[in-house]
C-alpha cells in the first residue's frame, strides 16, 4: 500500500515537472479575444528621422541626367585623396545635426527631424519638382538599429533595413529568450527627444500589442531581466562559493599549525 502511494505521488510529480509553467508561455488568453479588443490592439508604425540618423536620399526622374546634381557621389564631399575611386558609385550619406537639419544639394538646409520618411520624401519630391518635372526622392535610414540585454540567446544590436520592427521580430531575429527570461517585465529604454524613457512589456499577455513599446524604435535597448528562479540560483551560487572559500581558507590554516605543531614536537 505504502509503495502505491510512493508511487502515485511521484506519477504527480513528474506530470507537474512536465507542464509548460505559466510564465512561459506567451500570449495567454489570447484565443478568448473578441473581435473588438483584437482591433483596439491594432496599430500602425512608420519610424520617425530623430537627430543623429544617418539618411541616404536618392532622387530620380524619367530623365536620369537631370537627377545629377541631386545625387552627387561620395568624392564630390570629400578631400582630395580620401576615397577610392571605386567608391565612386556609392551615394553620400546625410547626418541629421543635433538641431535636426541635413544639408542637401541645390536644395541647401532642409529641418527633417520629426518627420516621416514618406512625410520627408513628399516634402523634398515638392521642392525638387520646380527644377524637375516628376521626380520620385527615395529615403533610408542606414545606422537604425537596436540592442537586446540579458536573457537573449544571442545577445547584441540588430541592424533594421525595414521601415518598423516590433519586439517579436528583434527577439525572433536574436534566437528568442531563454528559459530562464522573465517574460512578464521586459524593459525597453528609449531616447525620447534627448530624455531617457523607460517602459515595461509583459510577453504572456496580448495586450503587448496595443503597446507603445511593441514597435522599437531607433537605438532602443530591450533589456531581458533574470525570473526568480535564476536569480535564487545565483545568489545560492554565491553564497556557495563563498562558505567553499571560507572553508578551504579555514582548512588550509588547520593544516599549516598541525604541520608546525608535528614538526616542534618531534
Amino acid at each position: 500500500m505504502r509503495s502505491k502511494i510512493v508511487s502515485f505521488i511521484l506519477f504527480l510529480f513528474a506530470m507537474s515537472a512536465c507542464s509548460v509553467p505559466k510564465d512561459v508561455a506567451y500570449f495567454q488568453g489570447v484565443d478568448d479575444l473578441t473581435e473588438q479588443q483584437l482591433e483596439q490592439m491594432t496599430q500602425s508604425y512608420a519610424s520617425t528621422i530623430v537627430n543623429d540618423d544617418l539618411l541616404t536620399i536618392t532622387v530620380t526622374a524619367w530623365d536620369p541626367t537631370v537627377t545629377t546634381p541631386f545625387n552627387p557621389p561620395v568624392y564630390s564631399f570629400a578631400a582630395q585623396g580620401e576615397v577610392n575611386v571605386g567608391t565612386a558609385s556609392q551615394l553620400h550619406t546625410y547626418l541629421v545635426d543635433k538641431d535636426g537639419y541635413i544639408n542637401f544639394p541645390v536644395l541647401g538646409k532642409l529641418h527633417v527631424a520629426g518627420l516621416q520618411k514618406q512625410e520627408l520624401s513628399k516634402m523634398m519630391e515638392e521642392k525638387i519638382s520646380k527644377y524637375i518635372k516628376e521626380p520620385i526622392v527615395n529615403i533610408q535610414i542606414v545606422n537604425y538599429k537596436v540592442t537586446l540585454m540579458g536573457e537573449i540567446s544571442r545577445p547584441g544590436a540588430l541592424t533594421v533595413r525595414n521601415d518598423r520592427l516590433s519586439i517579436l521580430d528583434a527577439i525572433g531575429q536574436s534566437g528568442d529568450l531563454t528559459i530562464n527570461a522573465n517574460r512578464k517585465n521586459i524593459m525597453v529604454i528609449r531616447d525620447n527627444n534627448g530624455k531617457k524613457e523607460y517602459g515595461r512589456v509583459d510577453l504572456t499577455n496580448p495586450a503587448l500589442f496595443a503597446s507603445p513599446y511593441f514597435y522599437l524604435r531607433q537605438n532602443d535597448v530591450v533589456y531581458v531581466e533574470p525570473n526568480d528562479a535564476k536569480k535564487k540560483n545565483a545568489n545560492y551560487s554565491q553564497a556557495e562559493q563563498y562558505k567553499l572559500t571560507i572553508f578551504s581558507t579555514i582548512l588550509s590554516t588547520v593544516s599549516v599549525i598541525s604541520s608546525i605543531i608535528i614538526a616542534v614536537t618531534r
